[in-house]
């Protein structure tokens, strides 16, 4: 390796670089809007659920249950509405997702300690939201029947104490304490980012000299292929870097998501991603050829997977067996897994050692495949 022919080969690709603002706004400026619009946009918790209410009872009892619905924070009473038929155009107009219609002579039920039942419609077409919501409806009706049954009790002289749950759950959450989703979204935003700066933009680069026709002018000059693909690679991964330092800068300023484990680890396991990245990216050009193929083939091969095979939005274990077995090749999947225990768990590298080897080896296979195409092609 020569340290002057690929210092002549970056400078090079620098120069293309600098001459092309679409690859610069393409290198910067979506990454910074993706992580705009990850962490601001897409959310995965449930709050403010859209509650109208029909309330027939209109009794004290009835208007407290509403205010206790309404005061929770995963429940938003936006109307009142006269007549149960009004449910229909709430929910079709999307102006609601949950309908709770408490029936005439509630009030009078529970207190004859009688079962007072009540009806709550929930919007389904989005069921992992409807899943989510009526798990909360369910808590918050268990939460008020407990506090009816207490209420029995103390009428009849029994006391709270004979209420008691034989069985005390006392749960703690580790390591994302509050449940945010965006505490895991925003570092795994980081691995779509690096496939953007990394594996897209260099698609390009070696098809480019394919179509320029100034390919055939580089085999004829006394460099190496290995020379060649450091020399075009070096570039993408300074900007590759720079948009993780940015990343993590405005995640920790905007959303105040900071890592729990040593910077340079994740600047290791950046490093290592980024590469494999470059590596698919150079091995796409290279055997495309075409700038237009080039880039299809990227989004398809780089930037989807890592969007929606990598346990990143989907989980894993909920895809077919087919597709669990697809992800193990998906290089995102194991950068997550690492950001994971960064961010989230203060892992280490003995933690996390096998997340780094998996990456490396994929980086190390990609740059070999590479070597033999360009060689092949007569470099």
């Amino acid at each position: 390796m020569n340290p002057r022919k690929i210092q002549a080969v970056m400078r090079k690709e620098v120069y293309h670089l600098i001459r092309d603002y679409r690859s610069l706004i393409l290198a910067f400026a979506i990454p910074l809007l993706l992580i705009l619009l990850f962490g601001y946009a897409l959310s995965l918790d449930v709050d403010n659920v859209e509650t109208v209410v029909v309330d027939q009872d209109r009794s004290a009892l009835s208007r407290d249950f509403i205010r206790r619905l309404d005061a929770s924070p995963y429940f938003r009473v936006g109307a009142y509405l006269d007549d149960v038929r009004a449910i229909d155009a709430a929910l079709d107009g999307d102006r609601a997702t949950l309908a709770v219609v408490i029936p005439p002579d509630w009030t009078r039920t529970l207190r004859a300690d009688r079962a007072a039942p009540l009806q709550v419609i929930l919007d389904g077409s989005d069921p992992n939201f409807a899943n989510i919501a009526r798990g909360y409806i369910t808590a918050f009706l268990e939460r008020e029947n407990r506090r009816f049954l207490m209420q029995f009790l103390d009428r009849r002289g029994l006391g709270a104490t004979s209420l008691r749950a034989p069985v005390e759950a006392r749960v703690r959450v580790w390591f994302n304490e509050d449940l945010e989703s965006r505490n895991f979204i925003i570092p795994g935003i980081i691995a779509v980012i690096i496939m953007i700066a990394g594996a897209m933009l260099t698609s390009l680069v070696i098809a480019r000299e394919y179509e320029n026709g100034t390919m055939e002018t580089i085999k004829s000059l006394p460099l190496s292929a290995g020379e060649f693909l450091i020399g075009k690679a070096l570039p993408y991964f300074g900007i590759g870097l720079a948009d993780v330092l940015i990343a993590v800068l405005m995640g920790q300023v905007l959303f105040g998501i900071v890592m729990k484990a040593d910077f340079w680890l994740m600047i290791l396991a950046s490093s290592l991603y980024l590469a494999v990245a470059l590596a698919l990216g150079l091995l796409i050009s290279v055997v495309t050829k075409s700038q237009l193929v080039a880039n299809q083939g990227a989004i398809m091969i780089t930037y989807l997977p890592s969007l929606l095979l990598s346990n990143f939005v989907f989980p894993v274990v909920n895809m077919p067996q087919a597709l669990q077995a697809l992800t193990y090749v998906v290089p995102a999947t194991y950068y997550i897994d690492i950001l994971s225990g960064i961010y989230l768990k203060n892992l280490g590298f003995r933690e996390m050692w096998p997340g780094f080897a998996v990456l490396a080896a994929m980086a190390a296979a990609l740059a070999a495949v590479n070597l033999i195409r360009l060689k092949r092609e007569g470099m």
